[in-house]
């Protein structure tokens, strides 16, 4: 059995000491899991899910702490403190992660926030965070197909939109025209692949494609009528821009939506707005 460093392990309590509990690393050997985090209800032979990672003497050390990413991920980090190597951010250990001046876009400020990548540096084997993200992206395959569900988080704004990386791996954009609510880098949500570019980019959409975007909002707008008391004031002439603030759709989703829903006779339609009809 090898021990995955820098990522969550499921690995069997093998004794106690005055200093914790040891579990078994396998090839690795026995790796401390300190007393801070041992149960009074843990008994040797228990499995137990802990994070491993090197601690402030370059030991193993398993947790129970919840990091806020693990080795092959990225995410948003803040800045706890500099020296003359590089910067050290806080990733909800109690070691904080180092990013030498080498991986650093620019020189990281005390308190501010980067998006990094975590990895094991192959020289020293330590695990360290990059700011220069775009090396450890891949092209993304072209199994992902139109309309697949995939993680986002969002990078950074562009004059088309907002750049995302997409399931820890590939690089996604979300165009301007795709977007129906406020979105912040950093942001974490379900999104779906509209296609792979022939450089291996993601074009995404945040909300689903064809039939099923439509059917979705149906059942989204009955629940908006029912919650407005049966009656919203918009028709086929309100305007997109005041269609898409207040349902985060386009005119034509809403359209369709609106379409299916009386050919149901779940609506009444008139120059006023939309009805919900009672139930008989």
């Amino acid at each position: 059995m090898m021990i995955q460093l820098g990522r969550w392990n499921d690995l069997t309590i093998t004794r106690f000491t005055d200093h914790g509990a040891y579990v078994d690393g396998g090839e690795t050997g026995e790796i401390l899991m300190p007393r801070s985090y041992v149960k009074p209800e843990m008994r040797p032979g228990d499995e137990g899910h802990v994070f491993v990672y090197l601690d402030q003497e370059e030991r193993l050390v398993a947790t129970m702490e919840q990091p806020l990413a693990q080795v092959g991920e990225f995410a948003f980090l803040r800045v706890a403190w500099v020296n003359q190597f590089g910067a050290f951010l806080d990733w909800g250990l109690m070691k904080d992660l180092f990013v030498p001046f080498s991986e650093q876009k620019r020189k990281m400020v005390k308190g501010n926030t980067y998006l990094v990548h975590v990895h094991i540096d192959p020289e020293t084997h330590r695990i360290v965070g990059s700011a220069k993200v775009d090396r450890y992206l891949e092209s993304a395959p072209a199994s992902y197909h139109k309309d697949r569900e995939v993680d986002a988080l969002i990078w950074q704004r562009t004059p088309l939109g907002y750049k995302a990386i997409v399931d820890n791996r590939y690089s996604g954009l979300i165009y301007d025209d795709q977007i129906y609510d406020e979105l912040h880098t950093g942001d974490r949500l379900r999104a779906h692949v509209v296609q792979v570019r022939s450089d291996g980019k993601l074009d995404l959409s945040l909300q689903r494609l064809g039939k099923g975007r439509f059917r979705d909002f149906s059942e989204t707008l009955l629940r908006k009528l029912q919650a407005a008391g049966g009656f919203l004031p918009f028709t086929d002439k309100t305007d997109a821009e005041a269609i898409a603030e207040h349902f985060q759709v386009s005119k034509k989703t809403f359209k369709r939506a609106v379409g299916t829903l009386y050919k149901q006779r779940r609506i009444l339609i008139d120059d006023e707005g939309i009805t919900l009809i009672g139930d008989e």
